[in-house]
């Protein structure tokens, strides 16, 4: 099923629509004894709930998880862990006009196509940015669970509308309310994000993931790739459109000498001097930190009026969109990016033994 992720050891389903009465997740694969702080969790989701400030939806939601099995005394035990959000702030009647007039970049049509006019289009249903939170919970207790063993994973905004924060990305931004490493920059991008909020507008942008910790060997070549077992989860998330590791597209304009990281020794142990790979030489880890952005369209929901086509009289109509939405999705989904990256290298780990 599209909705569940089938990994080597770890199965995650994620279930539930924007405006049902809940939405949750279920983590099978899962060994037994792992500690999960709730608190932290939930700091976790924090960072990615509404309406908490100027530049998100205004729709406030609790987040705050319901554990129905899978945990017992702050430990998983074993069993298929299943946790819910309940929805508490739904307004579905801001949608009833999109049973026949699909939203310009949004599934509406796809859905519509597929399921036949079945599909709940309120928030875009199962299709909404809504569902990544119950990833992030997921994502939250595996990161949690890395982090015992060494392993970090650390997002940052790295563009907005065409911003970007050239800064090293060398220390985590996770406690910032806007997370990027140069705040003059992120300023300037709150800025844009604003202007494009009062003309009914949007922007997207860039988050760049680091993940550290890992030894060098881990992965496999051709299908089973970490850059494709990341890839698979990343696009996993709503609004992103592309992902590049390393130096990216940027290394198709370089020669060789330039794009090559040549190896040293350093504290005993092989590195290189530099990082293009992104961490990664034919699908598997070279030791260095793994290094990717993901790009993230524009919201598609604006207020500025868009041409569409009414579903049923297959005529030409102008759509503008109420409703509550995030002006650039952006900054919340920087821990969505670390939750989707722990769900991928939390089953690498385990697939290969290389848990302890």
């Amino acid at each position: 099923m599209s909705s569940t992720f089938v990994g080597q050891t770890l199965r995650l389903s994620i279930f539930g629509q924007s405006h049902s009465e809940a939405i949750g997740m279920t983590l099978d694969g899962l060994p037994a004894g792992l500690p999960v702080d709730l608190d932290r969790l939930q700091s976790f989701l924090n960072r990615r709930a509404p309406g908490q400030n100027d530049w998100s939806t205004p729709r406030r939601e609790e987040d705050r998880p319901e554990f129905l099995c899978g945990l017992k005394d702050g430990y998983t035990c074993g069993a298929p862990l299943t946790a819910v959000i309940h929805n508490t702030n739904t307004r579905p009647r801001d949608y009833s006009r999109l049973k026949i007039t699909p939203r310009p970049g949004h599934a509406d049509y796809t859905a519509n196509m597929k399921y036949q006019g079945f599909q709940d289009y309120s928030g875009g249903g199962h299709f909404s940015g809504r569902l990544t939170a119950p990833l992030c919970i997921a994502g939250g207790i595996l990161r949690q669970a890395l982090e015992a063993r060494g392993v970090t994973i650390d997002a940052r905004i790295a563009a907005i509308a065409g911003l970007w924060d050239e800064s090293p990305f060398t220390a985590s931004v996770a406690e910032k309310a806007f997370p990027v490493t140069d705040d003059k920059v992120g300023e300037r991008m709150r800025q844009a994000i604003q202007s494009a909020r009062t003309e009914g507008d949007s922007v997207g942008g860039v988050i760049e993931c680091v993940i550290r910790g890992l030894p060098a060997g881990l992965g496999n070549p051709m299908f089973d790739g970490i850059e494709n077992q990341l890839a698979r989860v990343v696009f996993a998330v709503p609004a992103v459109k592309g992902i590049e590791f390393g130096a990216g597209f940027a290394a198709a304009g370089m020669r060789g000498s330039e794009n090559n990281d040549a190896f040293y020794v350093h504290d005993g142990s092989i590195e290189t001097l530099t990082n293009n790979a992104g961490g990664i030489l034919g699908g598997i880890s070279d030791g260095m930190p793994i290094t990717f952005r993901a790009a993230v369209k524009p919201t598609p929901s604006i207020a500025r009026a868009q041409q569409s086509v009414n579903l049923e009289t297959m005529e030409p109509e102008t759509l503008s969109i109420s409703g509550r939405h995030d002006p650039c999705i952006v900054p919340r989904a920087v821990p969505v990016i670390e939750a989707a990256a722990a769900l991928a290298i939390s089953d690498l780990l385990l697939g290969e033994s290389s848990w302890n």
